[in-house]
C-alpha cells in the first residue's frame, strides 16, 4: 500500500508518518504544499525521510495560491463572522487539489491528513478532495479506529519515545499554521478565552508596544479588483503579499483575537495575524466606494456572509461558490484605480482613492452651488417614500 500524507513537519503530521507506516504497513510519501510557510520548510525533506517517509515532495504553490485563491477571495470581500479573513480556510482547497493530483501521479492508494475530528480542516480537505476525485480514498488519522492518541500531549510523549523531532512542548502546546495570507495560533494555552495572547509568540505582526512610531502611507493600484502595484512597483501576486506583509508587520497591522463558530458545531478561540490581507481588504473596499454602483454593492454585500461561509466550510469547488464568484468577477469590471492607506499603531486607514471610472461627482456631491442638483427635487422623493409610512400611521391611529 502507498499513502500520500499531507505533511507540515509539525507534531501531528510527524507522528502520523510513522503511525501510517506501522498501522497500514504502507510506503509513505510526504507531500508539502509551499504556500508561504517561510522558514518552517527548512530541513523538512530530511526530517520527513528520517521519520520514515520514502519520499518528500515540496511543491512551490505561492503564485498559484495568491493568484487563483487569495486574490479572487479578496475581490469578494469575504470575511467570516465579521472578523476572520479566512487565512487557513482558503489554503485548504489548493492543498487538497494537489494532494489528489500527486496521489494519482505517484500511483498511491490513499491520501492522509492530520486534521482533528473536532476541527474544520478535516471537512475542508475531504470535501475539496471529493470535488476533485469522488473515488479518492482518505485516511483521516484522528478518526481512524486504529488511532491511539487522545490529545497533543500523548503525541508529544510518542514523539519523544520514537525519536521524532518536534518543536512543540508541553508548556506551549498550541498549534500554528502559516501561509502567505496569515498565521494562526490555536489550542493549548489559548484554549482559555480569558488568557491574553503572549506577545512573544507573534510572528507576522509586531506587538503594539514595538510598532513603528511614524505613520506610513502606502499606495495600492488595482485592476478590476485585483491589486497589481504597491507604491508604483508592479509585482506578482505572491510578491504583493510578501511586500505588504513586511510593511504591515512594522506597524502591528492585522492581528485579531476571536472566538469563532466552527462548522462542526463548537466554538473555538484563535489568534490570527493577517497584515497584507488587512491592508488589501481596506484598500479594495475604499476603491469600491467610488467605482461600484450602489445597488451592485448592496447586493454583493448581502452575499458576503454566505460566500465566506462557503470558503470557511470547505465548499470552494462547489457550484454555488463558483456561481457567486462569477457574479463577483462581473461586479469588479470597473474597480480599477489607486488607493492610499495610512498605517499606524495597528490601524489601517484609507486616506485617498481615485479612478478613471469613479462614480463620485463632486459637482453633485458638493454643498456649494445648485446647478447640478436641484434641492427641490428631494421633496417629491421624500413624499413618495413617506406615503406608506403615513398610511400605516393613520391605520394605527384609527385602530387605537
Amino acid at each position: 500500500m502507498k499513502v500520500v500524507v499531507a505533511y507540515s513537519g509539525g507534531l501531528d503530521t510527524s507522528v502520523i508518518v510513522k503511525w501510517v507506516k506501522e498501522t497500514y504497513n504502507a510506503e509513505v510519501i510526504c507531500y508539502c504544499a509551499d504556500v508561504g510557510q517561510e522558514e518552517e520548510l527548512d530541513g523538512l525533506e530530511a526530517k520527513a525521510i528520517a521519520t520514515g517517509a520514502s519520499k518528500c515532495i515540496i511543491d512551490d504553490l505561492n503564485e498559484e495560491f495568491a493568484r487563483d485563491f487569495i486574490f479572487p477571495m479578496l475581490q469578494g470581500g469575504a470575511i467570516y463572522e465579521n472578523n476572520y479573513l479566512l487565512g487557513t480556510s482558503i489554503a485548504r482547497p489548493l492543498i487538497a487539489k494537489r494532494l489528489v493530483e500527486v496521489a494519482k501521479a505517484e500511483g498511491a492508494d490513499a491520501i492522509c491528513h492530520g486534521a482533528t475530528g473536532k476541527g474544520n480542516d478535516q471537512v475542508r480537505f475531504e470535501l475539496n478532495a471529493a470535488a476533485i476525485d469522488p473515488k479518492i480514498k482518505v485516511i483521516a488519522a484522528w478518526r481512524d479506529p486504529n488511532w491511539k492518541f487522545t490529545g497533543r500531549l500523548d503525541m508529544i510523549e510518542y514523539a519523544k519515545a520514537n525519536n521524532i523531532p518536534v518543536s512543540v512542548s508541553a508548556k506551549k502546546p498550541y498549534s500554528m499554521d502559516r501561509n502567505l495570507l496569515h498565521i494562526s495560533f490555536e489550542g493549548g494555552i489559548l484554549e482559555d478565552p480569558w488568557q491574553e495572547f503572549p506577545e512573544d509568540i507573534a510572528v507576522m505582526t509586531e506587538p503594539l508596544s514595538k510598532a513603528a512610531d511614524t505613520a506610513e502611507d502606502v499606495v495600492l493600484h488595482f485592476e478590476k479588483g485585483i491589486c497589481t502595484e504597491v507604491n508604483g512597483e508592479k509585482l506578482t501576486p505572491a510578491n504583493i503579499m510578501r511586500k505588504l506583509n513586511a510593511i504591515g508587520k512594522k506597524h502591528a497591522v492585522g492581528r485579531i483575537d476571536i472566538v469563532e463558530n466552527r462548522f462542526v458545531g463548537m466554538k473555538s478561540r484563535g489568534v490570527y495575524e493577517t497584515p497584507a490581507g488587512t491592508i488589501l481588504t481596506a484598500a479594495h473596499r475604499g476603491l469600491e466606494q467610488i467605482t461600484l454602483d450602489r445597488e451592485v454593492m448592496h447586493l454583493r454585500d448581502t452575499l458576503i456572509p454566505r460566500y465566506a461561509d462557503m470558503i470557511y466550510n470547505g465548499f470552494w469547488f462547489a457550484p454555488e461558490r463558483e456561481m457567486i464568484q462569477a457574479m463577483i468577477t462581473e461586479s469588479q469590471k470597473f474597480v480599477t484605480g489607486d488607493v492610499r492607506v495610512k498605517l499606524y499603531k495597528g490601524a489601517c486607514h484609507v486616506t485617498g482613492r481615485r479612478s478613471e471610472f469613479s462614480l463620485y461627482d463632486d459637482e453633485i456631491a458638493s454643498f456649494e452651488g445648485a446647478e447640478a442638483y436641484d434641492h427641490k427635487d428631494a421633496s417629491g422623493f421624500i413624499n413618495l417614500n413617506a406615503l406608506r409610512l403615513k398610511v400605516l400611521a393613520r391605520s394605527k391611529q384609527n385602530r387605537y
